[in-house]
């Protein structure tokens, strides 16, 4: 499979996908939206985003697999499959406000090989494949070298559905207003990864997400030279509705600061 190929076709698609939300969004009202459950949007513009995705997405791998924040899953039991979120931060694009993400991952055999998330309101598209550097709009990225907690800028999310945990999320959030040099909520979890990724953002971490809002930013990262994990520091990232992410030098620490409050 030539993975630099499917890569370059996947970034067209992309910036196909964003010429038509940036569209869109100029003829937009607050009020033409559909409320999926409290806390969460979907517009017309997502439904339309993966319909055009997947079917271009289907041509570059015949008899592959999908999982969708709209479509859900489908032959997810493929060898190859896209996992994709058409519109990351779409409460911000309601609002006109930014990161709005499109999020595209591939995986083989359960293992990412393949990560783009473009974010439409700067036009960057973050990238990578297996056996390739990262990249944000053809210049190499790397995670940043910050060392220690204190100088780190951190960025985190919160959550749309599961409140059991908020109370121990928000002393944890406490804590890093404290020890840190200070965090950042942008409201796209695909985004703060790829900000990660180029070092813009030291570390994220975040609960209660979905495969779509992190398969390709987190594989972004780890191409980039970073560290991707759940709140146990296992790989159950991608399923596990947990996710921490950062440079290899304040790792240790931020792992141990989520550990502390999260377990």
């Amino acid at each position: 499979m030539n993975y630099s190929k499917i890569l370059k076709e996947t970034l067209n698609l992309t910036d196909q996908a964003s010429i038509f939300m940036k569209s869109e969004r100029s003829k937009f009202s607050n009020t033409t939206f559909e409320t999926k459950s409290h806390n969460s949007f979907v517009t017309h513009v997502d439904k339309q985003t993966e319909e055009f995705l997947i079917e271009k997405l289907e041509k570059l791998i015949p008899n592959c697999g999908f999982i969708g924040e709209e479509g859900g899953e489908k032959h997810a039991d493929k060898e190859f499959v896209w996992i994709i979120d058409p519109l990351d931060g779409t409460t911000n694009y309601i609002h006109s406000l930014s990161p709005v993400a499109i999020s595209i991952a591939l995986m083989h055999n359960n293992k990412p090989v393949i990560g783009v998330v473009h974010e439409i309101g700067l036009n960057e598209a973050f990238y990578s494949a297996k056996g390739e550097k990262a990249y944000m709009n053809q210049k190499e990225i790397h995670v940043s070298k910050v060392s220690t907690l204190q100088n780190s800028l951190l960025g985190t999310g919160f959550p749309y559905y599961d409140y059991d945990r908020l109370d121990k999320y928000m002393a944890l959030m406490k804590e890093f207003m404290h020890t840190s040099h200070g965090l950042r909520r942008l409201g796209s979890a695909a985004t703060d990864l790829a900000y990660v990724a180029c070092g813009r953002l030291d570390g994220f971490f975040e609960y209660s997400l979905s495969p779509w809002d992190v398969a390709a930013g987190a594989f972004i990262v780890e191409q980039a030279g970073g560290k991707v994990a759940d709140f146990s520091g296992g790989d159950n990232y991608l399923f596990g509705q947990e996710i921490i992410a950062s440079n290899n030098l304040i790792y240790d620490a931020l792992l141990n600061e989520v550990m502390k409050f999260m377990a």
